[in-house]
């Protein structure tokens, strides 16, 4: 395969693999946590309105975690369904989209134009979505971020960064395990159930036969990238 990026994706994902595993490093973790979290709550928002229904916001918080607010009781497909999907929409949106970071990874000429259209839809969603202080703070930061490394006109490093964003969106999936098999949470002192079980509550099964399912689904979807990306 005549692909001048081809081994670079395994140095990238060592590097990633580092962060995530020393100690001490909480301080580079905390942002891309947060955008992790930000991926997750875009996949719920935008499914929404592909079902027919509306994004509202969402808020992004300093533990991590967050939520998005949307309706979806004019949508075009019943209720149950529309539910089931949403839910799906976030739990999947890591993976769906640190999949598609990886594959245009392949050359210069699609990470360039990936890592614009990813400022693009940041930019959008601090506009028209994120209302909370973390969730603002956090993304301006990363589009600033962006931004300067598109100033730089580096190829290499253009590659670099979408193959380490479309990593690090993939590996949010592995850091929600938790979430996902669980059934119930709490939030501000009210009892929450997971997208698991609110997908398992509007079809068939239970929360951890879902869960299972999401994590083949994402695994499948990371193989697959990165089977394009050293297609010849």
């Amino acid at each position: 395969m005549r692909n001048r990026y081809k081994y670079t994706i395994f140095i990238v994902a060592i590097v990633v693999f580092v962060l995530w595993q020393l100690p001490y490093f909480g301080w580079i973790q905390f942002p891309f946590i947060l955008l992790g979290t930000w991926f997750h709550e875009m996949g719920h928002g935008l499914t929404a309105i592909l079902v027919g229904g509306s994004f509202k916001y969402l808020e992004i918080y300093e533990n991590g975690g967050g939520v998005a607010y949307y309706t979806i009781t004019n949508g075009y497909m019943p209720l149950s369904i529309a539910n089931a999907l949403v839910a799906a929409g976030g739990l999947l949106g890591p993976a769906i989209t640190g999949a598609m970071l990886i594959i245009s990874g392949k050359s210069h000429k699609s990470a360039r134009i990936a890592l614009r259209v990813l400022i693009g839809v940041i930019i959008l969603s601090l506009i028209l979505w994120i209302r909370s202080f973390w969730g603002i703070a956090v993304l301006i930061s990363f589009v600033i971020f962006l931004i300067a490394i598109t100033l730089f006109k580096n190829q290499k490093l253009e590659v670099v960064t979408i193959l380490f964003l479309g990593l690090q969106s993939v590996l949010s999936t592995y850091l929600q395990l938790d979430y996902l098999f669980t059934k119930e949470f709490e939030r501000d002192g009210a009892i929450q159930i997971s997208d698991t079980q609110a997908i398992a509550e509007n079809t068939i099964g239970t929360y951890w036969i879902w869960a299972i399912l999401i994590v083949l689904i994402s695994v499948y979807l990371l193989w697959k990238s990165f089977q394009f990306y050293f297609k010849k």
